[in-house]
């Protein structure tokens, strides 16, 4: 018995053995390459005390001023809750074509700048000393200032009246629309005060009025001021929609289950299931 377990396991080594290729004659020793870490790429390694973090974007972890927070708590909050008429109609505002043929109107009659002004003053001077006749009618100009357009609407000297979508507090124009609509002037709300500030040589303006305009421009104005009447001044439900009441996308989610569950609920009740 001994002597054939032996005999087995001497085979099994034989045969293991002759399973072994031979190396082939001619073959070289294979020969270690020293690496040059001057220019040969290594990993990295992003652990403590090892390679520094590529840049990434961090807005995530910035903390915002304070005034852009409250900039955008605000957004969201009158997306949130109800909105009465008289601020929500600040929402409807001109569209990009309506607008960039109202701003090539308001450039052509857009006040003096200040080197226009000193440069006209100077001329005056020059002609009063020359004892020539002086030109003292003013151009057509575009008015701006929240009194001065007031008090034009009220004598119905405004052609066309043009108010900011988002002047702070909003109190200062909430009740424009309205005067505009009792004395029948029709008006416009466009986006962005800073970009009517432009057209005033001014860093913002809540509202402008256009009292006049050149011989060239005058049907421009009408045809802008007849869009502006069917759309703002006729327009009630601008005037008398809420606004606001849009959640966010979890709270609809929310909403939509619970009004799914309901559904199936009723269903079931009804047999329809």
């Amino acid at each position: 018995m001994g002597k054939t377990v032996k005999h087995a396991i001497t085979q099994k080594k034989g045969a293991k053995k002759a399973d072994k290729v031979a190396p082939a004659p001619l073959a070289a020793p294979a020969q270690k390459v020293k690496k040059n870490y001057l220019f040969e790429k290594s990993a990295r390694n992003y652990r403590i005390g090892g390679d520094i973090l590529p840049k990434g974007d961090l807005t995530r972890f910035t903390k915002w001023p304070k005034y852009i927070r409250l900039q955008r708590q605000k957004r969201i909050l009158i997306q949130r809750i109800k909105v009465p008429p008289a601020v929500a109609q600040f929402q409807h505002t001109l569209d990009k074509a309506q607008f960039i043929q109202l701003a090539r109107l308001c450039k052509s009659i857009s006040p003096e700048t200040r080197v226009e002004k000193k440069q006209r003053l100077v001329e005056l001077a020059k002609a009063k000393v020359a004892g020539k006749e002086l030109k003292t009618a003013c151009p057509p100009t575009l008015k701006y200032g929240i009194n001065h357009v007031a008090t034009l609407v009220e004598q119905k000297k405004a052609k066309l009246v043009i108010i900011s979508h988002d002047v702070d507090p909003v109190e200062i124009v909430c009740w424009l629309p309205a005067l505009c609509r009792k004395m029948d002037v029709p008006y416009c709300i466009v986006k962005s005060k800073s970009r009517l500030g432009q057209l005033v040589h001014k860093k913002t303006c809540s509202a402008a009025a256009i009292v006049t305009v050149p011989q060239s421009e005058v049907k421009n104005l009408e045809s802008l001021a007849e869009s502006c009447h069917a759309a703002f001044n006729e327009n009630k439900e601008v005037n008398r929609k809420w606004g606001g009441g849009i959640m966010g996308n979890k709270s609809q989610h929310i909403i939509r289950r619970a009004r799914q569950l309901l559904e199936a609920e009723q269903a079931k009740k009804l047999g329809l299931v």
